[in-house]
């Protein structure tokens, strides 16, 4: 494989972000390694898998440890998107959240509002001018609420609904963890 991963100006950017310690890679053979980086993450191969043109692939694989360790890679993006902003070359309205990465825990399903509570909520996110949220659903299975829930047309009744005080979950008024072992 004869093509370098980055070129010069790629490079001199990226340099600065990249720490060597006393006992750290000599300069020309940082570059190598962290290309060797950049052809592990851009092929998707294994480590093993590494060309001997970037060095060991077990000393390219602890490099890449370190500067994960040792936070390189958030400040070497942090730098990158503010040398593009120095550029007016950044657009963020491009950057989103892969869904695969983000996860409810388990206990986060199951948890009963009241139909009032339902209510105060909806009410108050139509309050708040461009807010966006889900739409209600029928919530039939939900507990009526007891002689301390407040009516949804009192004053202060959406600050109790947002404050948790009404939250029902398995008949129990604020049961722990959506299991009704409240």
């Amino acid at each position: 494989m004869t093509r370098s991963q980055l070129t010069d100006a790629e490079w001199a950017l990226i340099e600065p972000y990249l720490p060597i310690g006393e006992f750290g890679p000599y300069p020309g053979r940082l570059r190598e390694q962290f290309e060797g980086v950049v052809w592990r993450f851009r092929t998707g191969a294994q480590w093993r898998e590494v060309p001997a043109q970037f060095g060991a692939w077990s000393t390219v694989h602890n490099r890449f440890r370190q500067w994960r360790d040792a936070g390189v890679f958030p400040a070497l993006l942090e730098g990158v998107i503010a040398e593009a902003a120095t550029r007016g070359e950044v657009d963020l309205s491009l950057v989103s959240v892969d869904s695969t990465t983000v996860r409810a825990h388990q206990d986060a399903a199951g948890m009963h509002l009241a139909p009032d509570v339902l209510d105060a909520l909806e009410k108050a996110a139509e309050a708040e001018p461009g807010k966006k949220g889900a739409t209600r659903r029928d919530n039939t299975d939900a507990t009526t609420p007891d002689a301390t829930t407040p009516d949804a047309t009192t004053p202060d009744a959406t600050s109790a609904a947002v404050s948790g005080v009404d939250v029902v979950c398995d008949g129990k008024p604020l049961c722990s963890g959506g299991r009704g072992a409240g």
